[in-house]
């Protein structure tokens, strides 16, 4: 019965905090503490005779009149009252010490007009009181107001249902952090600490919120104090650094999420509402490059700008950062007619929207492609159509050949005939001693764009770089589907490890690379430390709010045809050169092949109806191409 009562007071408590107090009673209750404290001095200082010995009752009918007249002037002239209490903040505290100062003020006029003017000594107030009252009367008015908004704080905003959490970080980060989520009615978000790893700080209270070390927060103390959530709130946090604070509470059932950088907050003003989830990409394990998106804007104003494989990962996204330049033209090509139409529909309400044309037309197509330029005759060529899944492109090899030799060839030759400034190439790691068909085209490729640029008239340049996550048909998309399922998750080995990177961030180097590219370049950069797929793999289920392996399994199934153990972004004949950029390096290309341009002709020349029967001569042409690439011995056995 007792447990029931003090559970209806509670609710009955924050029913009563969540309304807001009228403005008029906090004013009666401010005339209140005056006149009370007022008194309170009298009585202390006669008690302790230091003031006057003036009876009681003549204060209260000479005295206390002027008290309640100096006190509604200054607080009608100052509207101390006017602030909502439970947000109580530093201003609403001075303008309770500025009323009280105007209240002090009018009641030194008061007590000199009456020592100048009137001998009746019952009106006098003493200094002494005065002085002592003031003090008196402005911690009081605070001290209730801050009380009144811990109150409301503990019963409102932290009691009930509200999720407890920890802020990583208690810097000016953690407490901005903190602040936003105390003064947003609606978060129903209780703090219960701090984490931060300056040993100075241990112990320490923020607003009376407790800091604790890394090490203080085990599952033990997660569990006993129910914590649901831990913000990390650090500007400028390294992927390394996130990493290890990932691994740190992986094993517990709390939920991590994360303050966006202060360049994205809304206004220059943070909201919970910012405060996302983690993603798989926020740990990257190296630090995201940063590029001259300025100098992108220049080099492709007032001209008209084609995509190639408009409508696939890399494509399309390089397509919708144009959309935001100063292009004359935009023409976006691909095969893929669903996927052309999606993009398409994303864009219809763009401002540039008259400025984009969307083509379906596969880059083999000679005829095709030799009318979009004779028409369009583009002045920037980015070319992203290929060919890019290694397991199926093995049992397809002539496919490989016929889109990324071929198509690349065509869109080149094209881009030299009609005399484009500059052709930008999307090339892969896996062109690097390649041992799938797929790398190994997209070597021939690279090979065969570097090898234009002696023609000069156009500015070949290929830029290559490492996987990209949630592109289409890359490893975090299948595993999402593979948890959807219920698992298991597939990882060819748990020693296989990959580079990656963003897709903004892969689509940021080609176009920069478009901007600052003399030609014959190869653009790589660095790309941090590998991850290990195994490991990313318990990242994404960890990430979904389960459990790896109570909930999810992860089964290695062995390599797949065509496959790496690790990748590489350089071959062993290429030469590293610096850039302006410190992580941005160019591979010198210095090797040639002999009759290369007659060996291509062949290869994309071979009969594709007999490429069942002649997948060994189509690995051979490649291989006399490519001398590195190590196929897999079955082609030769079929």
């Amino acid at each position: 019965m007792e447990k029931l009562s003090f559970k209806y007071f509670n609710f009955k408590l924050r029913s009563q905090l969540k309304n807001e107090v009228p403005r008029w009673f906090v004013f009666l209750i401010d005339l209140y503490i005056t006149v009370n404290t007022f008194l309170l001095t009298f009585i202390l200082l006669k008690v302790l005779e230091i003031g006057p010995q003036t009876r009681l009752y003549i204060v209260v009918i000479y005295q206390v009149p002027i008290v309640l007249v100096c006190a509604l002037t200054a607080f009608l002239a100052t509207s101390s009252y006017k602030g909502i209490i439970r947000h109580t903040g530093f201003r609403d505290i001075i303008n309770v010490l500025v009323t009280n100062i105007v209240y002090l003020g009018l009641l030194s006029v008061f007590y000199w007009l009456i020592l100048s003017f009137s001998t009746e000594p019952n009106f006098v107030i003493s200094k002494s009181v005065i002085l002592v009252h003031f003090l008196m009367n402005v911690l009081l008015m605070i001290f209730l107001r801050i009380f009144y908004k811990g109150i409301y704080e503990a019963y409102v905003q932290g009691g009930g249902d509200a999720k407890k959490v920890l802020i990583y970080g208690a810097g000016e980060s953690g407490v901005i952090t903190y602040k936003v989520i105390n003064k947003e009615e609606t978060s129903q978000i209780s703090v219960v600490g701090f984490i931060d790893d300056n040993p100075k700080k241990k112990k320490k209270k923020i607003d009376g919120v407790r800091i604790y070390a890394p090490n203080e927060i085990t599952s033990g103390f997660i569990e006993k104090n129910k914590i649901s959530e831990i913000i990390i709130s650090i500007q400028k946090i390294k992927p390394s650094r996130l990493n290890d604070i990932v691994s740190q509470f992986s094993e517990t059932s709390v939920q991590l999420k994360i303050v966006p950088a202060v360049s994205k907050w809304l206004n220059g003003d943070l909201t919970s509402r910012q405060i996302k989830s983690l993603n798989i990409d926020d740990f990257l394990g190296r630090d995201p490059i940063k590029l001259d998106n300025e100098k992108v804007r220049e080099e492709v104003n007032g001209k008209v700008v084609l995509v190639t494989g408009a409508a696939g990962s890399i494509g399309s996204e390089i397509s919708r950062q144009l959309m935001g330049c100063p292009v004359k033209k935009l023409i976006m090509l691909d095969q893929a007619e669903t996927a052309m139409f999606d993009l398409q529909q994303s864009v219809k309400d763009h401002e540039n929207i008259e400025k984009m044309v969307f083509t379906i037309a596969d880059v083999r197509d000679i005829c095709k492609m030799e009318n979009i330029f004779s028409v369009f005759k583009p002045e920037l060529v980015f070319h992203a159509a290929a060919y890019k899944h290694v397991p199926l492109m093995e049992n397809n090899p002539y496919e490989a050949v016929i889109t990324n030799v071929k198509g690349t060839k065509t869109v080149a030759d094209l881009a030299l005939k009609f005399n484009s400034e500059k052709f930008v190439m999307v090339s892969t790691d896996k062109a690097v001693n390649p041992t799938s068909v797929m790398g190994a085209t997209k070597r021939i490729a690279e090979l065969y764009v570097t090898k234009l640029n002696s023609h000069q008239r156009t500015k070949f340049i290929v830029t290559r770089f490492g996987n990209v996550l949630g592109s289409n048909g890359s490893v975090i998309p299948v595993f999402k589907k593979q948890i959807e399922k219920g698992g298991p998750l597939t990882v060819t080995s748990k020693e296989i490890t990959r580079f990656f990177m963003t897709i903004p961030e892969a689509c940021e180097l080609v176009l920069e690379a478009g901007a600052m590219g003399e030609g014959g370049e190869v653009f790589v950069f660095d790309m941090g430390e590998p991850v290990k797929i195994f490991d990313l793999a318990k990242k994404v289920i960890w990430l979904s709010g389960l459990r790896y392996p109570e909930d999810i399994q992860i089964e290695i199934t062995g390599l797949r045809p065509g496959e790496k153990m690790f990748e590489e972004l350089l071959n062993n004949d290429e030469n590293l050169i610096d850039t302006h950029h410190p992580k941005i390096r160019i591979a010198k290309v210095e090797r040639s092949v002999e009759d290369f341009e007659n060996k291509i002709d062949d290869l994309i020349g071979l009969n594709p109806f007999e490429e069942t029967s002649e997948s060994a001569l189509i690995i051979s042409k490649i291989k006399e191409i490519v001398p590195e690439y190590q196929p897999d011995p079955l082609f030769f056995s079929k």
